[in-house]
């Protein structure tokens, strides 16, 4: 692993790590990952056309949709997509604060918020 493979995962981690306790205890069956790049697939799910970045995805079941029957599931994982940030970022500062902000924007999703919600919050 490269220096900046290693200190991107270390901001992820950082983001994770610096939520409220109140949140991090509802972290349910939940992966974050860190890939290069989406997938074919990852793009198509998301919706993300040409000449659009997608930095990164949550693939589950959010909080406010898992019922009673929740049980032995797969975990849902919020992939961050590194290329896409180091180049659209080349700012150490700027990068470091765009890789929190992804990771609390998916972890939103993890707990229901949609993209409409977030957009009425300003929160894009």
């Amino acid at each position: 692993m490269d220096d900046t493979q290693a200190w991107f995962e270390e901001q992820v981690v950082a983001a994770l790590d610096g939520l409220p306790d109140e949140f991090k205890s509802r972290l349910e069956n939940l992966e974050v990952m860190v890939a290069a790049e989406p997938s074919p697939h990852q793009l198509r799910v998301s919706g993300i056309g040409p000449g659009y970045t997608l930095y990164g995805l949550y693939e589950g079941i959010p909080l406010t949709g898992r019922t009673t029957n929740y049980g032995l599931v797969v975990p849902d994982v919020i992939t961050i997509f590194s290329g896409p940030l180091l180049r659209d970022f080349p700012d150490p500062d700027r990068l470091s604060a765009q890789i929190h902000h992804t990771v609390l924007h998916e972890l939103a999703h993890h707990f229901g918020i949609s993209d409409q919600r977030l957009h009425e919050l300003g929160a894009y």
